[in-house]
């Protein structure tokens, strides 16, 4: 079984009885990935719903051109997965890589179902997160096409700190869409003021 500390604060707020929190967290299966290794690779059907206790990873797509391009970014606390694929059991367009060595806690597609179906406040539980991450996804799709490069690196740095210490200039030039040298000139402007 899991390490009570992690997982019982992931579920801790959610409302969930403790009899909930250890049916749940029984569940859970402590894996290592050693940086570089794959959550998941494109082409893949999503299998997996992980928590990241603790390390760094991103979310990518190849484009047409064959550069990476950072999606999203996970530390600690965050679910690891692509909805979508996991959801609709379909190939995934995504890789999601550990940056740095992770630990992080699986739950395999069917014993989420039965956990999603058998109790309510696991199923209101992934609702929620579900939405949070389409409101997410939709707020980074408008600020790609609305916002300054400046604006989005700001609310990175506001967001997710962690990112900004831990993970590559490369990596977070690609998910603001922007080019190493602009982020560095960026960041020189916003030290300076």
């Amino acid at each position: 079984m899991p390490e009570p500390h992690f997982l019982s604060n992931v579920f801790l707020s959610k409302n969930f009885s403790t009899e909930e929190q250890n049916t749940i967290i029984s569940h859970f299966k402590k894996v290592s990935f050693d940086k570089n290794d794959f959550f998941l690779k494109e082409g893949q059907t999503e299998n997996q719903y992980w928590f990241i206790e603790s390390g760094f990873a991103r979310s990518y797509v190849v484009d047409t051109e064959g550069n990476d391009i950072s999606t999203n970014f996970y530390s600690k606390g965050d679910i690891v997965i692509d909805w979508t694929s996991f959801f609709l059991r379909n190939p995934t367009r995504e890789n999601i890589q550990a940056l740095s060595d992770c630990v992080a806690y699986q739950l395999d597609f069917d014993t989420f179902q039965t956990l999603f179906h058998s109790l309510e406040n696991f199923r209101e539980h992934g609702r929620t997160n579900l939405v949070s991450s389409y409101f997410k996804l939709k707020q980074q799709s408008i600020a790609m096409i609305a916002d300054q490069a400046k604006d989005r690196y700001l609310r990175l740095m506001k967001e997710k700190p962690q990112v900004i210490q831990n993970v590559s200039l490369k990596h977070i030039a690609s998910f603001l869409g922007i080019t190493d040298t602009s982020l560095s000139r960026i960041r020189k402007e916003i030290s300076e003021e």
